[in-house]
């Protein structure tokens, strides 16, 4: 069984055709949360990725953006763009937004986990070894996949071995893959990456494809139109920050 694991959209629609383009080969969609939120096509997005997820886990931005929760615990920038998006959307995807699960679920098709932010919080970030130890040690999967800090990555653990994940991808404006293993015995939270908004100074979009029958993990980084990107959010009225950022990979 091959699953496409995508997280953090945050309504690029122009990221997300450029994967879903690049990601053919799939049995199951995974969607890790934050459909909504930054982005300029919260809509079109949503009618994209929903008929295509066997699963979808809410993330803070889709919380926020429907309502469900206050937007101040956000900065000035993340809470104007929830407040647009929150206009933006129609009755229908407002109430799929609030209808959304709280991870960790786990999907019919494998023995995993598939959360937002950390399993054990969803609106915690998993930075570093500190904040991976709990889960590792607590799920009851020997994988979790999660999003949340847009990092492609995660950790892994065997024995008393604990070990940073961090994809060998070069830096170039093409589409670029690297291939983790599984080896038996180990576990891992693994990081797909973020489809809209990367913070790991790579600009392009990323996500990961998780073949359990092969035992692999394989991180993608594609290229997408950028610009049209950046345009509709500045056509939008969004905080030019947002338009900004997406060229810097942060």
């Amino acid at each position: 069984m091959r699953a496409l694991i995508l997280s953090d959209i945050h309504a690029n629609l122009e990221a997300l055709n450029a994967v879903l383009d690049a990601a053919s080969d799939f049995d199951a969609l995974w969607n890790l949360g934050d459909v909504v939120g930054y982005g300029a096509s919260p809509n079109q997005v949503i009618d994209l990725i929903r008929p295509k997820s066997q699963l979808t886990v809410r993330g803070n931005h889709d919380r926020v953006c429907c309502g469900l929760t206050s937007a101040l615990g956000f900065n000035p920038v993340a809470r104007a763009a929830a407040h647009w998006t929150h206009n933006q959307l129609t009755p229908a995807n407002l109430s799929w937004l609030k209808d959304l699960p709280q991870g960790p679920l786990k999907p019919e098709q494998a023995e995993v986990t598939c959360a937002h932010g950390s399993p054990l919080n969803e609106d915690q970030y998993i930075l570093n070894m500190r904040d991976a130890w709990a889960p590792l040690q607590q799920m009851g999967t020997s994988i979790t996949f999660f999003g949340h800090t847009h990092i492609q990555g995660g950790f892994s653990q065997k024995g008393h071995d604990w070990h940073e994940l961090r994809p060998q991808l070069p830096r170039i404006n093409e589409a670029s893959s690297w291939t983790m293993p599984i080896p038996p015995g180990t576990r891992h939270l693994i990081n797909p990456g973020s489809v809209g908004q990367p913070r790991d100074c790579d600009w392009r979009a990323a996500f990961a494809i998780y073949d359990s029958e092969a035992e692999i993990i394989i991180f993608h980084r594609v290229p997408y139109d950028i610009t049209a990107s950046q345009g509709r959010i500045l056509m939008a009225g969004l905080p030019e920050r947002l338009a900004a950022r997406l060229t810097e990979g942060r």
